[in-house]
């Protein structure tokens, strides 16, 4: 017998033969942790503690709706058995099936809306969260997957809000918002994520009395106005910051839990990265917002209190 972390949970099920109902439902909840059918109704899983109560869930269900489940520990026998058990979770085709999707929709990409392309995206990311929680030994094929996403995530990028700053590597000043006061600030116009989210931290936290121009390219920015997310703005992304980041530090405004989760579902639905529950809903209001509004101003307005609302729901949130 080998060592104890090599462990495995078998779901044996027997349905009801007219419980259709009952056999979707539990070929929907194997499917989804992701488990692998040894033969018709035998379903394995690595054993991990998650795994074990969702699998006893499964089997309770089943036996509640009239069939028979058991959930049995498994060992294997030898290093041998173990890996053979393990090849068979192997997601490289549905990784490459995956991939085949993201060429198929990259392909599609200049001849849709914004609204239409936010909603491309948001049915592939969702596929492949699904896909990435049950990937339970990553290999080269989830690499070059990753890979893919992020080539496909920034093709998006570039047709929702075109001209997208490069990350510049340098320091960071910190600044008086007493100097900053009554500036026009200027910004690439049709606002995306982070910079209607720079707009109303500029309005909110830094210069209340801010004037905000629109550009059709950064090259009309005047001299004495205050550029942000363009390249070579006075506020731009810096490292791994995105300008949202970069104004927070720039001006020492209070990092709150309401500010810092803020600032990563802003760092998140710019540049990637960990995605809070609400990045979702923020998004597709945002995409519906620009789509129905006719100007930055009003766009601003609109997802400022979003934003304000957000801002408060955290801080509350983190207060409980």
């Amino acid at each position: 017998m080998i060592k104890d972390e090599f462990r495995w949970l078998l779901l044996i099920a027997s349905l009801p033969t007219s419980g259709a109902t009952v056999r979707m439902r539990l070929w929907r909840g194997i499917k989804a942790l992701g488990c692998v059918a040894l033969r018709d109704g035998a379903y394995l899983l690595v054993d991990w503690p998650q795994h074990a109560d969702a699998l006893a869930d499964l089997a309770a269900q089943t036996n509640s709706e009239g069939g028979q489940a058991w959930v049995v520990d498994v060992v294997p026998r030898s290093v041998a058995d173990n890996e053979a058990f393990q090849a068979l979770f192997d997601r490289s085709s549905e990784y490459a099936e995956m991939n085949a999707g993201l060429n198929q929709a990259r392909k599609a990409l200049p001849s849709q809306t914004p609204a239409e392309i936010a909603k491309t995206l948001k049915r592939l990311r969702k596929e492949r969260d699904a896909l990435l929680r049950i990937d339970f030994f990553p290999n080269q094929a989830s690499l070059d997957a990753e890979a893919a996403w992020a080539d496909f995530e920034e093709a998006v990028n570039a047709l929702l809000s075109p001209g997208e700053p490069q990350a510049q590597e340098r320091p960071i000043p910190h600044l008086l918002r007493a100097d900053y006061q009554g500036r026009t600030w200027a910004t690439r116009r049709n606002l995306w994520v982070d910079r209607v989210a720079s707009a109303w931290l500029i309005r909110r936290f830094i210069d209340s009395d801010a004037k905000f121009l629109w550009l059709d390219s950064p090259a009309q920015c005047p001299p004495d106005a205050l550029g942000f997310d363009f390249n070579d703005a006075a506020f731009t992304h810096v490292d791994d910051k995105v300008t949202f980041e970069v104004l927070l530090d720039s001006f020492n405004i209070e990092m709150t839990p309401g500010m810092a989760k803020l600032a990563a579902l802003i760092h998140a639905l710019d540049v990637g990265g960990v995605v809070l529950p609400e990045a979702a809903g923020f998004e597709a209001i945002l995409t519906g917002a620009r789509a129905r509004l006719n100007s930055d101003d009003a766009l601003l307005a609109e997802i400022g209190a979003v934003l304000d609302s957000l801002y408060v729901h955290y801080n509350k949130e983190q207060a409980k």
